[in-house]
C-alpha cells in the first residue's frame, strides 16, 4: 500500500529501460524500500536498469514485455501480479522515429501507431482489471505536450500520443470512486537517449526533474500534469492559434 506521504511499496515499470520511468521508481527508492517489477525485452539495458535500482536497495524483478505483441499482454501483468499487489505502475513505452520518414514509410507509420497508442490502450485496459480487483493502485501514464495540439514537424508522434493521452484520461474518469487513480503527465522535450543527437527546445528538462513532478503529482492524485509546469500555460497559449497562424510558427 502507498503510505502517508505518498510512497508506495511496490511498483511496475512498463517500459522496463524507460529513463523517466526509472527515475521515478529510483526516486521512490530512496525514500522506503521498494518492489520494482520491470517489464521489457531482456538486454544489456534492462540488466543495467535492474542493477541500477539495486544499487539503491530496491529489490527488483524483470518479466517479459513487448509493446507489439498485444495477445500477451494480459498473461504479462499476471506475472507483474503474482508476487503481489502493485500501487504503482508507470506506462512508460514509446518510440519516437524520425519524423519525417514515419509518416512516408507504411511499415513504420503502423509500428509507432501500434507501439504509441494500441500497446498502451491493451495494457491500460488489462491493468485496469488487475487493480480494480486488488481494489487500489495508481497509474502514471507518461504522454506529451506534442499530443496537446499536433505539429505538422512531428505529427505522426503527436498524433499517436494524443490518442494515448486521451485514452488515460477517459480511464482516469472511468476508475473514479474505485480506490485507483490516474496521473496523464505531458513532458516537453526531455534530454534522454531517446533524443540525443536532437536540438533541445525551451523549457528542456531531464528524466530526474520529470520524476520529481511525477512523484508530487501521484501522492496529490492529480489527474493532469505539465513538466517543467510552464509548458501548461505554453500549450493553452498555443491551443487558441488559428490553424493559419499556428502553421506559420518555426517549429
Amino acid at each position: 500500500m502507498i503510505d502517508a506521504v505518498g510512497n508506495p511499496q511496490s511498483l511496475l515499470l512498463l517500459g522496463g529501460t524507460s529513463e523517466i520511468g526509472l527515475a521515478v521508481a529510483r526516486l521512490y527508492a530512496r525514500r522506503r524500500p521498494l518492489r520494482v517489477v520491470l517489464a521489457g525485452r531482456q538486454s544489456a539495458r534492462l540488466d543495467e536498469a535492474v542493477a541500477d535500482l539495486r544499487s539503491v536497495g530496491a529489490t527488483v524483478s524483470t518479466v517479459e514485455f513487448d509493446a507489439l505483441d498485444t495477445a500477451s499482454h494480459p498473461a504479462v501483468l499476471d506475472k507483474a501480479f503474482s508476487d503481489g499487489d502493485i500501487d504503482v505502475t508507470v506506462v512508460a513505452f514509446g518510440l519516437l522515429g524520425d519524423a519525417e520518414e514515419v509518416w512516408q514509410d507504411h511499415a513504420k507509420a503502423v509500428e509507432l501507431a501500434r507501439v504509441n497508442y494500441t500497446a498502451p490502450v491493451s495494457v491500460g485496459v488489462a491493468l485496469a482489471e488487475r487493480l480494480r480487483k486488488q481494489g487500489h493502485g495508481r497509474i502514471v501514464a507518461l504522454s506529451s505536450v506534442a499530443g496537446e495540439r499536433v505539429r505538422r514537424a512531428n505529427f505522426m508522434y503527436g498524433s499517436t500520443k494524443a490518442g494515448m493521452d486521451g485514452f488515460y484520461l477517459g480511464l482516469g474518469e472511468a476508475l473514479r470512486g474505485e480506490g485507483i487513480s490516474v496521473t496523464v503527465v505531458r513532458p516537453g522535450f526531455v534530454k534522454t537517449k531517446m533524443t540525443e543527437g536532437m536540438k533541445p527546445t525551451p523549457l528542456a528538462t531531464t528524466a530526474e526533474a520529470v520524476a520529481e513532478d511525477v512523484v508530487a503529482a501521484v501522492a496529490k492524485r492529480r489527474e493532469l500534469v505539465w513538466t517543467p509546469a510552464p509548458w501548461r500555460i505554453v500549450m493553452s497559449v498555443f491551443r487558441h492559434i488559428p490553424r493559419p497562424i499556428f502553421r506559420k510558427l518555426p517549429f
